[in-house]
């Protein structure tokens, strides 16, 4: 039997609802109600209990994504599963497209080594600091990067407070005798070990990371496998991946042809030269080269923070990751599982048309102020006025908000945020911050919790007690 979805909604949005239920085939029956409020953003717990009289023999009711209230209390109350759809009705076809795939993004199979430049330099307290927040952002190894004429007295305590404290660690530097020094603090890799060097192996219990011993030597890198292939010693290749410019084309080839020559070996992909070389937003970068690295079933990946506009590198090589392999396991592009890399901008960032909004803004009755954006500019609107323009400044006079400063104050964030989203292509949502993807970290949300008044209203309405008590009192 097909499943019957209820979906509740408010006056305003109840023929939209219907009409994008219309524009995409389900396999589900629907039944849209309205429980006679305005705008579904006024649902309740307590008003869907006192105005939802039947459940129209549906086997599921779905309420609109920003819905603040207890579900398990709906389904105690009406006897069938209430859930969140989209925020915005518009999206319910791809919503119920997503509902089909249901594809986790919990899994993956690639390490992140995140790289702690210039360790040498800071104390063991403040690196231990820095792996605290590294790991946050989706690190498994802290990397503790220095060069070979730096010295590093402290080496020993940093990778055993790191180590006391739950991190895998690596070192990387090309001076032997330091590598063997961290093996025996109790570092579990060892970056970067050269062809020239590969006697260290034998010496360290680590896994050495075995690199060519110039970034245009392959051949050399794979002697060095061969010889770890035939003593049967734990390894991972890294071919080095140069920057734009410094040969970046030709060291993919090679990490192409490293695989194709040896299937089964663990190789780590670096993209610390790409990323950090080039000034463009790193998202898309990362998510390029660890689809290049899913392609190839690499397995480690080394990332660096150190140029101020790399600064979220290691989160988005954390959700890289799982994009790619949930893409790789549903042998898929990767698209449609995640917009968390698509900081600037965004798939579908106009919902609605100029003749949606002015529909809309026709069936406004109060003085309160609509924002909405489309490919056209910033619409505002309520019962006395509706302008279109795409500078804030251009409302200035049509805003009777002069003697009202935390209403003015409000619009003028809100009009920013929708200047931007305009400028940009994203989608904008009045009372919402813009959707910076993993770029920008979110805050946690209760929804069974109404939101919090703003500051704004907060103070409006304090100041309204303040001339009600006064008025009391005669002053």
């Amino acid at each position: 039997m097909r499943e019957h979805l209820l979906f509740l909604t408010g006056a305003m949005a109840e023929a939209s609802v219907k009409k994008t239920l219309d524009t995409f085939d389900k396999d589900f029956d629907c039944t849209v109600h309205s429980l006679g409020i305005s705008v579904a953003s006024l649902m309740t717990t307590k008003l869907i209990k006192k105005r939802l009289k039947e459940t129209f023999g549906a086997d599921r009711a779905l309420l609109p994504g920003g819905f603040r209230g207890d579900l398990d209390e709906l389904q105690e109350h009406f006897g069938i599963p209430f859930e969140r759809g989209p925020v915005d009705l518009k999206d319910l076809p791809e919503f119920f497209g997503q509902q089909k795939r249901k594809v986790s993004l919990d899994r993956h199979d690639m390490l992140i080594f995140a790289e702690i430049n210039g360790a040498s330099e800071l104390s063991p307290e403040a690196i231990l600091a820095m792996a605290q927040l590294y790991r946050k952002e989706g690190a498994e190894v802290i990397d503790l990067g220095f060069l070979p004429d730096q010295d590093f007295p402290h080496l020993h305590d940093a990778i055993q407070l790191l180590k006391e404290n739950g991190f895998k660690v690596s070192v990387d530097t090309h001076e032997a005798q330091d590598l063997i020094k961290a093996d025996k603090a109790g570092a579990d890799y060892l970056l970067s070990l050269k062809p020239s060097a590969l006697w260290v192996a034998d010496e360290v219990a680590a896994t050495p990371i075995v690199v060519p011993e110039t970034v245009d030597d392959i051949q050399s890198l794979h002697a060095a496998i061969d010889s770890l292939l035939s003593g049967k010693r734990a390894f991972i290749a890294d071919p080095v991946l140069a920057p734009i410019h410094h040969g970046l084309t030709r060291s993919i080839a090679h990490y192409y042809e490293l695989r194709q020559r040896y299937p089964e070996i663990e190789i780590m992909l670096g993209i610390g030269n790409v990323t950090e070389l080039t000034h463009a937003d790193t998202g898309g970068m990362t998510a390029l080269l660890i689809g290049v690295a899913s392609e190839l079933k690499v397995h480690f990946a080394l990332t660096t923070q150190v140029s101020e506009h790399c600064r979220k590198a290691i989160r988005e090589a954390d959700l890289a990751r799982r994009i790619m392999y949930a893409a790789r396991q549903e042998k898929a592009t990767p698209a449609n599982f995640d917009g968390g890399l698509m900081g600037l901008h965004e798939r579908h960032p106009f919902l609605y048309s100029d003749l949606e909004i002015r529909q809309s803004a026709e069936q406004v009755r109060d003085s309160g102020y609509r924002i909405q954006v489309n490919q056209s500019g910033v619409h505002v609107y309520n019962r006395d006025m509706y302008k279109l323009a795409s500078d804030p400044y251009d409302f200035y006079a049509d805003l009777k908000v002069s003697d009202d400063g935390g209403h003015a104050f409000y619009l003028g964030v809100e009009l920013a945020r929708a200047q931007l989203a305009w400028q940009l292509g994203k989608r904008y949502m009045q009372d919402e911050e813009l959707d910076w993807g993993c770029a920008v970290e979110k805050k946690e949300e209760d929804l069974s919790q109404h939101k919090e008044a703003g500051v704004t209203l907060r103070e409006k309405r304090a100041n309204r007690k303040k001339r009600a008590v006064r008025g009391k009192s005669g002053e």
